[in-house]
């Protein structure tokens, strides 16, 4: 049997429904307390995680370590630039069937995925040849 959701998860949860972006737990707390339903950071923080592991929000840790929450609605895939930290969202998922391969050869219930490839992008790409060219 699934526990009821708080009031503060709900809150949370619309929010970022209402949202449909990925944004951070300080973020989160700002845009509650913007709307005038107050809660405190912590209480941001503990709702987010049993709504992670109820499987309704899904995290995206950045390069910088900062984490970003979003609802679950649908696979969101990125290029992320380690020099600017410019993100691209990529369209294509590779790994529906091995999803689907892992779930009936371990028995795991996925929630969903993530899939991130980390680099350079093409402006920091020319940006660091042409600094190569001129030293």
């Amino acid at each position: 049997m699934k526990a009821e959701r708080t009031r503060s998860q709900e809150r949370i949860l619309k929010l970022l429904k209402s949202l449909n972006k990925a944004i951070s737990a300080q973020d989160i707390y700002v845009e509650l307390r913007n709307r005038n339903q107050s809660v405190g950071l912590a209480t941001v923080y503990r709702a987010l995680e049993a709504l992670k592991l109820e499987g309704a929000v899904q995290v995206r840790t950045l390069a910088s370590g900062e984490s970003l929450y979003s609802s679950v609605q649908q696979d969101k895939h990125h290029l992320t630039c380690l020099q600017c930290g410019r993100s691209i969202a990529i369209n294509q998922c590779p790994v529906h069937e091995l999803e689907t391969q892992l779930h009936q050869a371990h028995h795991f219930k996925i929630f969903y995925h993530t899939l991130e490839f980390f680099g350079l992008c093409n402006q920091c790409q020319m940006a660091q040849a042409a600094g190569v060219g001129a030293e």
